[in-house]
């Protein structure tokens, strides 16, 4: 009886094995299909950093001492073909909701202080879906989405609680935030209120002192857990404490040398963190996820060489990101990925890897790319439309937008606009010489559009890569063919429309003036030409008369990549190489070696477009959109069609009840009880302010202020 009662309780033991490990195989496939296994959703720490570069972390820059971020980065799979948006709204709303600017009505600048705006009510957003499948979402530091109303506070946009600055731009002791003379005030928020009485805390240590808080006021069996550290570092005002100066001390330059120990207390701050993560048990099943909002700022220590560009610029400088990804869940670690990523790419990612629903959530712009990162598969993405502001066109007048540096240095060197000038007044002496002298140009002006492509030669399929045997992109064609018409009815269509000119649709063309004959001033004036290639270094044609655009508007200000190559229209923004900060000051020969090369080359009218191939030129210092027209054609094909799925854009003017002033002197929420502002379009000042204005002004004043820069200027000079 008892070897019998032996036999019955190994049989009902081994039964009892099997089922629980059935269960563990549903559990674990229930994670992926997102319908139950709470125990293996992973932790999900997100470290957004602030304006930090591309040159600005250790192992892209050894005279950066990030010890820390080497080490996680090493062990997980750092992301090197990873885009960001080059300001800090685009980018932090693309990560709360997955889409592209243009489908938010954010496609212009930052949200202000003093701005009606924020995310779209209708929206959902990432942490609302993680707290759909069961995740307690924190958010910590910067948020910068907006706050005029508590509906836009980041508790009613899912997060369970908050701690952090609203605002964009926070003094690290004070908490004192400025949007202009006389209009500054507190901004530190616990969840709703705010955070009075932590003036003289340093806000990196604050913040990471409250992420540890919230790693151990809770346990990793009590479910997952999603944390957002959005620092407000190594944005300015430049602030580190002394003791981290030191290591820097050889550093000439004084603002690199902050920069740089700013960039070590993230470091020290990330260090604790992930610290904290061990000791509480949360680090074997959490992903870390690292990133920066934007490209670094030069002017202010920072640095992006050997990229082009800087933040607030399309070049790769301002919107190619550092990134990686540590994890004990990778499945190929110690290593770097190359796939296409971009900061949309998080929302669909990580609502994934929570085991949530992602199709509840309606025209995402992300993919899913978990496996590429985790498992080094080939990513989804094979685009990225960077942007498209229809408020930000490029200037008709032919000025630089560099700076004094450039402008002494094309004084002493001949440009094309100085030669071309001479040779005017040569032809002007011998008109007058000769009254019966008339200019006449043989050649025709040369158009690039599906009009002269067609009777010329057949344009060339986009080819994605380099290489001479590759195909070309199966989605690109399909998105061409799919989001636009034939040449020919699209080149109709757009000269019956060329009189609209609205923000939501920008691919119309431009009506072209020709006249039988021109004077010679005219004929010798150089044009703009808003075109997709150019017959020579400059957007004008050959005879020097505009001509008319059948696919897009070229001035306005655009990117978008697709594959490997990128098409920039418009004005894409400061587009230098600076070299590290080596010396004490930024003026001076050492600012203009990346600048001598291109004076001689400069075009006497505006130049709006750009291509290059990144994939073997990933510094941008080739231009190809004149030997490659077929890929400039088909990529502004691609705008248009991104356009035509634009939403107008949103950006209202300051509200007076936003002073701190009026708040208690502190940064707040003013239009409460009020419903979602109905304002579209862009705000313009009418003829009546510029009146009352005027009306203002009086003698007395004009005498006070005289005086005052009188007595101004005499202190300053006795200092």
């Amino acid at each position: 009886m008892r070897a019998a009662a032996t036999v019955l309780s190994v049989f009902l033991s081994l039964d009892f094995l099997s089922a629980q490990s059935q269960s563990g195989r549903i559990n674990s496939s229930n994670v992926q299909t997102g319908e139950t296994g709470r125990k293996n959703q992973p932790h999900i720490i997100f470290i957004l950093i602030d304006d930090q570069g591309y040159n600005d972390i250790g192992y892209h820059n050894p005279t950066i001492i990030t010890p820390t971020l080497d080490k996680l980065a090493g062990e997980g799979v750092i992301l090197e073909n990873y885009y960001v948006q080059p300001i800090c709204t685009p980018s932090r709303s693309q990560l709360m909701t997955g889409r592209y600017q243009i489908h938010t009505g954010l496609q212009h600048s930052i949200i202000r202080p003093r701005q009606p705006s924020c995310l779209p009510s209708h929206m959902d957003t990432l942490p609302e879906r993680l707290r759909q499948a069961g995740y307690a979402t924190h958010m910590v530091g910067k948020w910068h989405l907006g706050f005029y109303r508590k509906a836009c506070l980041p508790t009613r946009k899912g997060f369970d609680s908050f701690f952090g600055s609203l605002t964009g731009s926070v003094d690290y002791y004070s908490y004192r935030s400025c949007d202009g003379p006389g209009l500054c005030g507190y901004d530190l928020h616990d969840n709703e209120s705010v955070a009075w009485g932590q003036e003289g805390k340093y806000s990196t240590t604050l913040f990471t002192q409250r992420a540890r808080k919230i790693l151990e006021s809770r346990s990793p069996t009590d479910g997952p857990l999603f944390l957002l550290l959005s620092l407000q570092a190594v944005h300015t005002p430049l602030q580190p404490p002394k003791s981290y100066i030191y290591p820097y001390h050889n550093m000439a330059n004084v603002a690199r040398r902050k920069f740089a120990a700013m960039v070590s207390t993230v470091d020290e701050a990330v260090r604790n963190v992930t610290y904290a993560l061990r000791k509480y048990g949360y680090y074997r099943n959490s992903v870390i996820i690292y990133s920066t909002d934007n490209g670094a700022q030069p002017f202010t220590g920072g640095s992006n060489w050997p990229l082009r560009g800087r933040k607030g610029t399309y070049w790769e400088g301002g919107v190619r990101g550092v990134a990686f990804v540590h994890s004990p869940l990778l499945k190929r670690r110690r290593r770097v990925s190359r796939a296409l990523l971009h900061i949309t790419d998080w929302f669909p990612t990580l609502v994934g890897l929570a085991g949530g629903n992602i199709t509840q959530s309606q025209g995402l712009d992300g993919f899913d790319v978990w496996a590429a990162i985790s498992e080094g598969k080939e990513s989804p993405r094979k685009e990225i439309l960077h942007n498209i502001d229809p408020l930000h066109t490029h200037p008709t007048e032919t000025k630089s937008r560099d700076d004094k540096p450039r402008k002494k240095a094309a004084a002493k060197i001949p440009s094309k606009a100085a030669a071309f000038q001479n040779l005017k007044k040569v032809l002007k002496q011998k008109l007058d010489k000769k009254s019966g002298f008339k200019l006449k140009t043989t050649k025709k002006p040369q158009i690039f559009s599906h009009q002269a492509a067609k009777k010329s030669k057949p344009v060339p399929k986009l080819k994605l890569t380099s290489g001479p045997k590759t195909k070309p992109e199966p989605e690109l064609q399909r998105g061409i063919q799919s989001g636009s018409a034939p040449s020919g009815a699209f080149h109709q269509k757009s000269r019956t429309k060329s009189k609209r000119t609205t923000s939501h649709n920008l691919s119309q063309s431009r009506p072209a003036h020709t006249k039988p004959k021109k004077p010679l001033k005219e004929q010798l004036t150089p044009k703009p030409k808003q075109t997709f290639v150019q017959t020579q270094n400059q957007n004008t044609s050959q005879s020097g008369t505009p001509t008319p655009s059948p696919l897009w508007d070229t001035s306005v200000q655009a990117a978008i990549r697709v594959g490997d190559w990128k098409l920039l229209t418009g004005d894409p923004g400061h587009g230098d190489w600076v070299p590290p900060q080596m010396l004490p000051t930024l003026p001076g020969r050492w600012w203009n070696l990346e600048r001598s090369s291109s004076v001689l080359s400069d075009p006497p009218g505006p130049k709006t477009v750009w291509l290059f191939n990144i994939a073997t030129d990933p510094f941008e210092r080739r231009d190809l959109a004149d030997r490659r027209p077929d890929v400039v054609q088909q990529l502004l094909e691609r705008l248009a069609h991104y356009n035509r799925t634009a939403v107008p854009v949103y950006f209202p003017p300051d509200d007076p009840r936003a002073n701190p002033s009026r708040n208690s002197r502190a940064w707040a929420p003013w239009a409460d009880g009020e419903e979602e502002a109905k304002y579209q379009g862009v705000y313009k000042k009418g003829k009546n302010a510029k009146k009352k204005r005027k009306k203002k002004k009086c003698r007395l004043c004009k005498l006070k202020s005289f005086f005052l820069k009188l007595n101004t200027g005499m202190m300053s000079n006795g200092i």
